[in-house]
């Protein structure tokens, strides 16, 4: 058996991450296996990178342009196509293909004439839809029939509106012939799928996993380092912060979290930094994973105010910390979380967040031993030895 991963990144970002460690467990299997991706460096053994980065940067523009987000990227397809056949493998599975890293029509044909046994992990929505990869906040649901008039349309094309023409080219390269099977992380999405045009291809859910040899409790000097002092840490994670991941919560519990709370938030930037009041800590990038497992060990409570979500990696993160987690009824996030771990609020309550946090940081009702007990479940050896069973 020879598995050819396809993704935008390898060994970068939490996809790219995915696809070393699904790697590295086949490697110890002794199973050939591949990456190619597009976008950045990786010094992985098995990453193959197919197409240069001003290529992909070129597609994107040209996406944004004339909107044909998905079916650009002729040439690196072909590249693309070129590695496959070289490698001739058994097994291709997708990841992230929506980076501009391939033209889905020419690749999807190509699969359908070699009669590859696919398998394709959505990691959002895109896939079932004209452009958008989340559509909650939106509010929208007409890729259930057909995209058109696209709410969010100048996200992704600044001139033209392509999402119906976009919603059915997806349509026909997913037709009849493929030898397709759809993994999401999380029920939430795989609920969609089987409401999408993909409602024929079987789904399997496999949920993502964390190093737990990285992320576990250890020792900090963070509320030394920023001087918290004895203050309780209301910790806030995310590598884009904006309206979607609920910047604007974060700064109204600042706001309304007495004086002996302090919030923190990690992933931010100069940006970001323009609209905190001076009361948050930010914290725009970590070192290391190590440094991270110190900021969510040295936390008294993780807060996930995302408003769109597939199956977080911080939820994960924080609790194989020890650390309890709150977090809004969005997308899978609420799948992560137990009552013995944390406590699930419906998205945009504030107030009720707000008395969650403030109750779960006072009688600290939630024991450590137990969420450890709950972290297990997150080993991405187990998780993602998912995939090897299912390829074999």
């Amino acid at each position: 058996m020879k598995v050819v991963q396809i993704n935008a990144t390898c060994d970068a970002g939490s996809i790219g991450r995915i696809c070393v460690a699904v790697s590295d467990l086949l490697t110890k299997q002794g199973i050939e296996n591949y990456i190619l991706y597009t976008s950045g460096h990786s010094n992985h053994f098995c990453g193959i990178k197919y197409s240069s980065d001003r290529y992909v940067k070129w597609q994107a523009l040209k996406a944004k342009l004339f909107g044909g987000y998905g079916f650009n990227a002729t040439r690196v397809t072909h590249q693309l196509i070129f590695e496959l056949e070289s490698l001739a493998p058994d097994i291709v599975h997708l990841h992230n293909i929506h980076n501009h890293n391939c033209n889905i029509g020419i690749l999807f044909n190509y699969l359908r004439k070699k009669k590859l046994k696919v398998y394709w992990t959505f990691h959002d929505c895109w896939a079932f839809t004209g452009y958008c990869s989340h559509f909650v906040i939106a509010d929208c649901d007409k890729w259930k029939i057909q995209c058109h008039n696209c709410p969010q349309r100048k996200v992704y094309s600044w001139l033209f509106d392509r999402s119906t023409e976009l919603y059915k080219r997806k349509k026909y390269a997913i037709r009849r012939g493929l030898d397709l099977t759809i993994i999401t992380p999380s029920k939430w999405l795989a609920g969609l799928v089987k409401q999408s045009m993909f409602k024929d291809y079987p789904v399997i859910v496999i949920n993502n996993g964390i190093d737990l040899s990285v992320f576990k409790p250890v020792s900090s000097d963070f509320k030394i380092k920023y001087g918290v002092g004895n203050k309780h840490i209301v910790l806030g994670v995310s590598f884009g912060w904006g309206y979607s991941k609920g910047l604007d919560v974060f700064i109204k519990l600042a706001e309304r979290l007495p004086c002996d709370y302090q919030v923190v938030l990690v992933g931010t930037n100069a940006d970001t930094d323009k609209q905190l009041p001076s009361n948050i800590i930010s914290i725009h990038k970590t070192t290391s994973q190590q440094e991270l497992a110190q900021i969510y060990s040295a936390a008294d409570v993780f807060v996930n105010a995302t408003r769109q979500d597939t199956y977080p990696t911080v939820n994960m993160e924080a609790i194989a910390c020890g650390t309890p987690v709150v977090t809004f009824r969005t997308g899978g996030s609420p799948e992560i979380i137990n009552e013995k771990i944390g406590a699930i609020v419906e998205c945009n309550d504030v107030v009720t967040l707000q008395l969650q946090i403030e109750s779960i940081c006072s009688t600290k009702r939630f024991v450590k031993e137990d969420i450890l007990e709950a972290s297990k479940a997150f080993d991405q050896k187990s998780r993602f030895n998912e995939y090897i069973l299912l390829y074999q």
